[in-house]
């Protein structure tokens, strides 16, 4: 049954398969977030596991040249999630956290990447070219995981504010660090050192950076006020996807200068409501691009005894990777927490939080891939694919639980508010302090379980401003008649 659908798909027009192909990722993807549910694990597990039940190693039921042809979701879905995350730099945040965020990130990063390349080049003396780039990528976080875990738990508070911005420079850091990477591999391939190779990705990417600026204040100048909910909702929409394509010809990655967009809007704006818009927009787009990083997973190449790097198989290079990396992230973060004097709580599970990869690596995998050529790239490219699939498997998982220790979200009601102690002036017996504590819990439940998240109730206030505007349209052609 599904062998023939898939031969049907094969054989159909462009339109019909990608549209069905579409219908079924995302049915799936729902589908299988209702297991994960019972399993108390995020959404985004789901739609990497569904990815790979429709992908080539179970039900082959979506052909490989769609897969192939959805490279642009990536770049949107990262666009969206890059613009989102820019909201969390306000000016004010940035004065009170800045420098202590900075310290914890170059730390987290760098040590994940440093492990890295000491165990493929100096233990498993692997080719410089391939440790370098592999060690680079290392340094990048999937912001995507993080944000979606923390959009389903609803936390909040200090351990979230120090994710988010860590996750955001994470990235920043990630792309500075694969370009120099990738300069010194391509200088070690050719024999050739210079400093003007070294440079040239960096100020490309400080470009990109401040374009990205630009944008926000574009973004800025065409939504007055005035503008209608539904129309910002359009022209920010536009605006993100003009910025992909301006990356997109020129090679680079839409991240930093999403980030930097968002950034810019924010800070020149004090619009937060927008972002929720989006963010209540974006989830099927998230969706799709989860279940496309499943899709894309080669085991046969991962476990194919032929293939290796050197003389090490690449399945024992994909392990390593996927552990050491762990190491890391969380020795780097705990590192950089104690350094700079951050709670316990923030100290002793923000690493956990760092776990997840997938958007960002596997993007600068591809590049790199293309970049290196032959077996190096596809090596590369194969385990960062592979050990994404874990990572967002386990990773997003991790991250829950982390929010949860760090307590910055609890489905048990007496965390829902602070204990009440007695004044020393008013002393209350222990009967009249539960009903005081029982009271303040009453008065936090509405807004806890039963009111709509802020990005439904910003939706849902524009469909309705679009829905009165269309009547009172409507009822003035009515009376012009």
């Amino acid at each position: 049954m599904l062998d023939l659908l898939y031969d049907k798909l094969q054989d159909s027009s462009g339109v019909a398969a990608i549209i069905i192909s579409v219908a079924f990722m995302l049915f799936t993807g729902y589908a299988m977030t209702r297991i994960t549910k019972k399993l108390r694990l995020p959404n985004v597990t789901a739609y990497i596991v569904a990815g790979i039940l429709l992908g080539p190693y179970c039900f082959k039921i979506v052909p490989p040249a769609l897969v192939e042809g959805m490279d642009f979701i990536a770049d949107i879905a990262l666009a969206f999630i890059a613009f989102g995350t820019g909201e969390f730099f306000r000016v004010s945040a940035l004065k009170k956290n800045g420098l202590k965020v900075v310290v914890i990130t170059v730390l987290e990063s760098l040590m994940a990447s440093a492990l890295i390349f000491v165990v493929t080049f100096f233990l498993l003396r692997l080719d410089l070219t391939f440790s370098v780039v592999l060690a680079a990528l290392a340094a990048a976080t999937a912001p995507a995981s993080t944000v979606m875990t923390i959009r389903q738990t609803g936390a909040k508070g200090d351990f979230v504010d120090t994710l988010l911005q860590v996750v955001a420079l994470d990235d920043v850091v990630g792309l500075i660090a694969y370009s120099i990477a990738i300069s010194v591999a391509l200088a070690a391939k050719t024999g050739r050192f210079s400093a003007v190779s070294i440079l040239q990705p960096i100020l490309v990417n400080f470009g990109v950076l401040l374009l990205g600026g630009l944008f926000g204040g574009l973004m800025k100048l065409l939504m007055p006020k005035k503008r209608s909910t539904d129309n910002r909702l359009i022209i920010s929409v536009a605006t993100l996807f003009a910025f992909c394509g301006i990356c997109a010809l020129l090679d680079v990655s839409p991240l930093l200068g999403c980030m930097s967009m968002g950034m810019v809007y924010i800070n020149i704006t004090e619009d937060d409501k927008l972002f929720k818009q989006l963010n209540y927009f974006s989830p099927p787009i998230l969706l799709l691009f989860f279940v496309r990083s499943g899709l894309s997973f080669k085991l046969d190449a991962l476990v194919d005894s032929s293939a290796s790097v050197g003389a090490v198989p690449l399945l024992a290079v994909g392990i390593l990777y996927f552990l050491v990396r762990i190491i890391g992230k969380y020795g780097g973060a705990f590192l950089g927490c104690l350094l700079v004097k951050k709670k316990k709580e923030v100290r002793n599970y923000l690493g956990l939080a760092l776990i997840p990869q997938a958007g960002v690596a596997i993007g600068l995998a591809a590049l790199g891939a293309r970049t290196l050529g032959g077996e190096t790239g596809s090596a590369l490219q194969t385990i960062i694919l592979a050990s994404s699939v874990l990572y967002e498997l386990i990773g997003p998982a991790c991250a829950k639980l982390s929010l949860y220790l760090s307590k910055s979200y609890s489905h048990e009601l007496e965390d829902l508010t602070p204990e009440i102690t007695a004044s020393p002036e008013k002393k209350l017996s222990e009967v009249e302090l539960l009903i005081q504590r029982i009271q303040a819990i009453q008065k936090e439940l509405p807004g806890h379980l039963n009111t709509p998240s802020e990005e439904e109730i910003a939706f849902t206030e524009a469909a309705e401003e679009q829905y009165a505007m269309l009547r009172h349209s409507h009822m003035a052609g009515r009376r012009l008649g």
